[in-house]
């Protein structure tokens, strides 16, 4: 060890083969865990000249009440009722958040949690961004003793609870209700395929044509980077000029959809008699476009929620937490541009 570098928790638990939540529960003489494990930590650290970050050695006595809550778009409507529903659970128990955006930029991501860690919020909030990989960032949290919490899009590189919606199953349901509309050739406007929900909505519309015996095309599939309105209309006008077009398109989210919409009803396409439309987050645009936007639910209220809910709980307990992961389930939301007559 560099006697450069100030010695971490993350430090110990990687030496001697433990979580860092142990380590911090060791280093403050928890009796659930065995004598033997907080020995050889406490042993380890005094050796290694461990010295605590002075926020972590009050993390049990001076907290400042507030939660870090980052998310790539504040101005957006899933996640402005995530933060709706994390302010209302925040505010039940005693709590205020700091907000801060990514913009969906790691290096945004990395400039704000920098900034929440400084301020010392008691702990961490997030939704990552479409760029996040690694994540050190979110573990020099977890070395200060703060717990971190995901919720919608996630990381696997730190362990701690994930509050995530059902990806798969929800587009499973909203494929399965274009088919069962007669609805035989559809197309998918994805996200990236290195982030987990587009992946996971990819395998969902993927499963939903074979367990009903129908092709499937890659030409039919585009894959949005930016998951923007733009790029719907442009895929949608791709697919349109196909020589075999599509009869109905499932889109990433209902933002994508209404940019599809956009290019059908230019091209003098009417839905859902010629195409059928289905989105994916129920907006409350969806309710209000012409023809109206079948959808899924992701009830990102509920979501929110339970990410403060859970963050708090950890606090209570003085706890990081486990790899847990809670799926919330999705509801289909079926309007006008999906009914075929």
């Amino acid at each position: 060890m560099s006697d450069k570098r100030r010695i971490t928790l993350k430090d110990i638990a990687k030496a001697l083969n433990l979580s860092p939540s142990t380590v911090s529960r060791a280093l403050n003489g928890y009796p659930s865990l065995s004598e033997e494990t907080i020995h050889m930590v406490k042993e380890y650290a005094e050796k290694h000249q461990y010295v605590p970050n002075p926020i972590a050695v009050n993390f049990r006595k001076n907290r400042t009440s507030i939660l870090g809550m980052v998310v790539p778009h504040l101005v957006h409507h899933f996640f402005s009722t995530t933060i709706s529903g994390a302010l209302e659970a925040a505010k039940k128990n005693g709590y205020n958040i700091l907000m801060a955006q990514s913009y969906d930029l790691l290096k945004d991501e990395i400039l704000a949690c920098q900034h929440l860690l400084g301020m010392g919020v008691d702990g961490l909030l997030i939704s990552v961004s479409n760029e996040t990989r690694e994540a050190d960032h979110l573990q020099a949290f977890l070395d200060e003793g703060k717990p971190v919490v995901q919720f919608d899009k996630v990381t696997d590189h730190i362990s701690g609870p994930k509050i995530e919606v059902d990806d798969f199953q929800g587009a499973y349901q909203a494929v399965t209700h274009l088919i069962r509309q007669g609805y035989r050739k559809i197309a998918h406007l994805s996200g990236r395929m290195n982030v987990k929900n587009s992946h996971e909505r990819f395998l969902g519309y993927k499963k939903a044509l074979e367990d009903h015996g129908l092709e499937f095309k890659e030409e039919w599939v585009k894959n949005c980077f930016d998951i923007s309105e733009e790029e719907g209309f442009g895929f949608t006008t791709e697919l349109v000029n196909m020589e075999e077009k599509p009869d109905a398109i499932f889109c990433i989210t209902d933002l994508v959809a209404l940019g599809a919409m956009n290019c059908l009803k230019s091209k003098g396409y009417t839905i859902p008699d010629q195409l059928g439309l289905m989105g994916f987050s129920n907006w409350m645009l969806s309710e209000y476009t012409s023809p109206s936007l079948s959808s899924v639910n992701q009830f990102g209220y509920q979501m929110g929620a339970k990410a403060a809910e859970s963050l708090m709980e950890l606090l209570k307990i003085h706890e990081l937490g486990e790899n847990q992961t809670h799926i919330l389930k999705t509801e289909l939301v079926v309007r006008h541009s999906s009914l075929k007559p």
